[in-house]
């Protein structure tokens, strides 16, 4: 598993991280049960602040995809599974909305705004 980050977005680091799970799962690249590395060793890696990793962890925890278990780490919670089935569905989403000339963020403000 590759987390990876831009360091010339305006984005939180801690969204990027998040970002980059979650797409891993979207992808099916991550699945119920895979751990996550620990986040020192993510730290590390990308040189940033361990807390940082948490607060991605912890984001990552309170959407349900994640669980955090002690002595354990981060493992994909067994309900991230139907995130990569909607993949298609988001692709295609996504796709009809740019032929629409609706933005990306717009997009996104508009599903935000119709979840219940």
């Amino acid at each position: 598993m590759l987390i990876r980050i831009d360091g010339d977005s305006t984005a939180p680091i801690f969204d990027q991280v998040a970002a980059s799970v979650r797409a891993d799962i979207l992808a099916a690249r991550l699945v119920p049960g895979d751990r996550l590395p620990a986040a020192r060793e993510v730290a590390d890696g990308l040189d940033i602040n361990v807390h940082t990793v948490l607060r991605a962890y912890q984001q990552l925890r309170d959407e349900g995809l994640v669980d955090l278990r002690r002595g354990r780490g981060a493992v994909i919670a067994a309900s991230a599974a139907p995130l990569a089935e909607l993949a298609h569905d988001i692709r295609a989403l996504v796709a009809r909305a740019a032929s629409l000339g609706i933005s990306p963020a717009t997009l996104a403000s508009l599903v935000k705004e119709s979840t219940p």
